[in-house]
């Protein structure tokens, strides 16, 4: 409830319900304690005007209730962190599905585009060299390696299957970008160099924004894609497209 009403949009991911339940109970303690010192504060002014108190005293609180306050805050903030954060955080980054559980797909940042590299029916990626980066071929893929002459690349749309994991092995071409996907509770940082790995399970088909979440340069505002999530028939239609696109001379060859 109080998620909506600060207008965090809707959660469409497995695990997101989980994030989503943590983020409530911090927003409903951080209410809580706003109210909390805000009465205080204005008891405080009340009581110890200048009027009704003219001599300031210097011998402060003898008691020991703000102490008893202050160990109960450290408490509650450490069950947060130990009790919710840490655990989904540890599971996102260690529970990653094997390799024959998942949909794998490389996510490839650039000024000021996404690009999504996915295997063909031999499912292995094709080898990349930067030597053979062109505009038609953006992510240089060697052209003289089997294994990618049947890969299909997808300039920013994401296409993912709903309740099948999606596992992102994410980079970059040039600087730090980032992905980002609101509605899957979701984000990771693209660096150049590496390949570090993001998934999720979505729950709901639809149409959902990846903005890039690093400031990238003066197009970074523009950096944006999406996520289109559906069945599998739709999705193996959507890459057959794409490959017939891309490789028309292995579409037009007759069927073995």
């Amino acid at each position: 409830m109080l998620n909506r009403f600060l207008g965090i949009v809707g959660n469409a991911s497995e695990h997101g319900l989980s994030v989503d339940h943590m983020l409530e109970v911090c927003h409903w303690f951080m209410l809580i304690l706003a109210v909390g010192w805000s009465s205080y504060l204005a008891i405080a002014l009340f009581r110890f005007r200048r009027v009704k108190n003219p001599k300031a005293d210097y011998h402060g609180v003898t008691g020991n209730a703000s102490s008893h306050a202050e160990f109960a805050l450290v408490l509650i903030e450490a069950a947060l962190l130990l009790g919710f954060a840490l655990p989904l955080w540890g599971k996102r980054v260690v529970d990653i599905p094997e390799q024959g559980e998942a949909l794998r797909v490389r996510a490839v940042g650039e000024q000021y585009a996404w690009n999504y590299h996915y295997t063909g029916p031999d499912g292995v990626f094709g080898k990349q060299n930067a030597a053979f980066v062109s505009s038609s071929n953006p992510l240089g893929l060697d052209p003289s390696d089997e294994a990618g002459k049947d890969d299909v690349v997808s300039k920013n749309e994401l296409f993912a299957v709903n309740q099948k994991p999606i596992v992102l092995e994410i980079t970059s071409k040039d600087v730090i970008h980032a992905v980002s996907i609101k509605h899957m509770r979701i984000a990771q940082d693209a660096i150049p160099g590496t390949k570090v790995p993001m998934w999720f399970r979505p729950i709901k088909a639809g149409k959902y924004e990846i903005v890039c979440a690093q400031l990238c340069g003066a197009g970074h505002y523009a950096m944006r894609s999406h996520l289109i999530v559906d069945s599998q028939e739709k999705f193996d239609e959507q890459i057959k497209e794409l490959s017939a696109m891309q490789h028309p001379a292995v579409a037009a060859s007759p069927a073995q």
